[in-house]
């Protein structure tokens, strides 16, 4: 696991967002996994700025969210399809036929998530995957716990997990939905690059059990453990438990 640690958040975003873009070239066709919450913010802003540009071409590029607010529809203002398209998708020339998304209306949450899962399978997986980490030790919604589950699937969110989504509800916990669809931990597993940023004191704790904890499900980002391409980006902040770590 290769740990780099940040002067900043702005650092480590423009970083992140000039790497996606190096990898856009390698290969114009990227399968790309993308979070949502306040970690990736900065990075869409600057691989927006990155297109403008002209150093950013994702019109060939495919993309698959990892989550979203069951029974939301995907124009709510409030789900996480309408955040993507705020801040990433209406500013750069992804193709709409390549930009998948979990359907939080869907009448039946097993068959959209099964649906889900059949066609990251028929894209051929995720080619580089971005993730953020809760203060619990999540991932995408993988909430801890006492299991964990590869296919994609409905969860119950945590309390500190709907407190860290509060922001984009005005503050309200109470309108935060109580449950999501998720990429499983199989689909975030078999992605053949691995980025998990996390900025700031609120995620020391996650972070440095990620890397130098157990692996367990009650941390469910420390399994990336065992991935063979997994890259850690953080602040100073969100690293102060690893000095050492290289």
């Amino acid at each position: 696991m290769n740990v780099r640690v940040f002067a900043s958040e702005l650092e480590a975003a423009a970083a992140c967002a000039a790497h996606i873009a190096e990898a856009l070239r390698d290969k114009p066709s990227l399968v790309l996994g993308l979070p949502t919450g306040r970690t990736p913010l900065n990075v869409y802003r600057q691989l927006v700025h990155l297109h403008q540009r002209g150093e950013a071409d994702l019109s060939r590029a495919t993309t698959f969210n990892l989550d979203e607010f069951l029974g939301l529809p995907p124009d709510d203002p409030c789900s996480l399809r309408a955040y993507m398209d705020r801040h990433l998708f209406r500013h750069v020339n992804l193709a709409p036929a390549r930009i998948h998304f979990l359907d939080g209306s869907a009448e039946r949450a097993e068959w959209e998530c099964a649906r889900y899962d059949a066609r990251l399978a028929q894209a051929g997986g995720l080619d580089l995957l971005l993730l953020g980490i809760g203060s619990n030790g999540l991932v995408a919604f993988n909430e801890a716990g006492d299991s964990l589950q590869a296919a994609s699937h409905r969860v119950r969110l945590s309390r500190e997990t709907r407190l860290g989504m509060a922001s984009f509800f005005g503050d309200d916990v109470s309108k935060v939905p109580m449950a999501a669809l998720t990429l499983g931990m199989g689909a975030l597993f078999q992605a053949r690059r691995i980025i998990l940023l996390a900025f700031g004191m609120s995620k020391a704790a996650a972070v440095t059990a990620l890397v130098r904890g157990p692996i367990t499900s009650h941390c469910p980002a420390s399994l990336l453990q065992l991935h063979g391409q997994v890259e850690v980006w953080v602040d100073t902040e969100a690293g102060r438990g690893l000095e050492g770590t290289s």
